[in-house]
């Protein structure tokens, strides 16, 4: 069976799991007009609106965190993905927001 994560994972969770032997691929929801601004690293933009045309392009073999500004589009989408099977995204509380004031202030806040 495959492993089932927790809905929500917050950002100091999301860099040790990062840190880790068995990273999680990160799906960043913002519109591009934000991705411009920042993002993590290595993230994959796709914008809330786009997810389903492009849901064959996720990995199904790893977790994945989801990631907006704060958190709210993100869950959508995270609860939409597991309906869809993908029963190891992960919704990132606080968002790219939190990621930038906890973990890396060179991404910038808006």
């Amino acid at each position: 069976m495959d492993k089932i994560e927790p809905f929500e994972i917050d950002c100091p969770e999301l860099k040790k799991r990062l840190d880790s032997d068995d990273p999680p691929a990160i799906l960043d929801v913002r519109e591009p007009w934000e991705t411009d601004l920042g993002m993590v690293v290595g993230a994959i933009a796709i914008p809330m609106g786009e997810v389903s045309q492009h849901v064959g392009e996720l990995p199904r073999d790893r977790s994945l965190a989801v990631m907006c500004h704060h958190g709210g589009r993100s869950a959508q989408v995270t609860a939409w993905l597991r309906g869809q099977g993908f029963s190891r995204a992960m919704n990132v509380f606080g968002g790219i927001d939190a990621w930038s004031r906890l973990i890396d202030p060179d991404v910038p806040r808006y």
